[in-house]
């Protein structure tokens, strides 16, 4: 192949997996806008990857997911090994793979827990640990792993508050899709939680353990090169948004609603969080 026909399909991949991310998630998108342009592609790349994957498990009901699942495990390996793939969403994030020098045991962790989401009906604290690892934490290392470009050192520093950051934002989400994923998934979550009875003190207890994660991360934030540390507070503030939300409402009206931030309220958090970053009070 010509190398600038290959420049060519390697950009309409990242295109693609741009083009993924605006299409599921705007907030998301809002944050990755704020990165130096260096790092958007890259995690375009991944959060294509992670959404590919998280639509099999969670979408295609019509369809035979486990096959489905297999399939684009063997097709994820085998773009990483031969270094191309003619899924323009599985090339980039082979690219980025490559570039940033990923762990193939990070990928692997991932594809497990999306694995899981395929048997695993209920949870216990160690399949939820091994669950949150693979599905966040390791998505906040690959991402972590494209901010420190390649400087071990400044990795390993981040490495604890990056999986914390992942974790937090997981189980938020866990909080707001409670009732999606009970009556239409049959899926609980949180350890030991009778969702049928949802009580008061079982939610406290629940954003207790958030809370720690977001303190922790917050620290971590702080510590990000300049260049990524706008956008991923962003996300932060979203989060912690939504997450304050979530603690303001009953346990009943977690089982009856799914509570979202209004898109006016998100692009005020985005330029307060801009203001912040310029005064250095992040």
């Amino acid at each position: 192949m010509n190398p600038d026909q290959k420049n060519i399909f390697d950009a309409v991949s990242f295109s693609a997996s741009r083009a993924t991310t605006r299409a599921y998630s705007t907030s998301f998108s809002s944050g990755i806008r704020l990165l130096n342009k260096r790092f958007r592609n890259p995690v375009y790349a991944i959060y294509g990857f992670v959404r590919f994957a998280d639509e099999i498990v969670d979408t295609f009901h019509a369809y035979d997911k486990p096959a489905l699942m297999a399939k684009f495990r063997e097709d994820t390996m085998a773009a990483v090994k031969d270094g191309i793939s003619l899924n323009p969403i599985l090339n980039s994030f082979q690219i980025t793979f490559h570039q940033y020098h990923f762990n193939i045991e990070l990928v692997e962790q991932f594809l497990h827990s999306m694995e899981m989401d395929l048997q695993a009906k209920n949870h216990d604290r160690g399949t939820f640990e091994n669950y949150i690892l693979g599905s966040a934490e390791v998505v906040g290392l690959m991402c972590l792993k494209v901010f420190t470009e390649r400087d071990d050192v400044k990795y390993n520093d981040l490495k604890s508050y990056a999986q914390t950051l992942g974790a937090a934002f997981q189980k938020i989400n866990f909080l707001r899709d409670v009732k999606a994923d009970f009556e239409l998934l049959g899926r609980s979550y949180f350890p030991g939680l009778d969702l049928e009875n949802f009580s008061e003190s079982e939610k406290i207890n629940i954003q207790q353990e958030i809370e720690k994660d977001l303190a922790i991360a917050h620290e971590g934030i702080k510590q990000l090169p300049k260049d990524a540390r706008l956008g991923v507070f962003v996300a932060y503030v979203y989060y912690r948004g939504l997450f304050k939300k979530i603690k303001s409402v009953p346990s009943h009206r977690i089982m009856q609603e799914r509570i979202r931030i209004p898109n006016q309220q998100k692009l005020t958090l985005v330029l307060g969080c801009y203001l912040r970053n310029n005064l250095n009070l992040i």
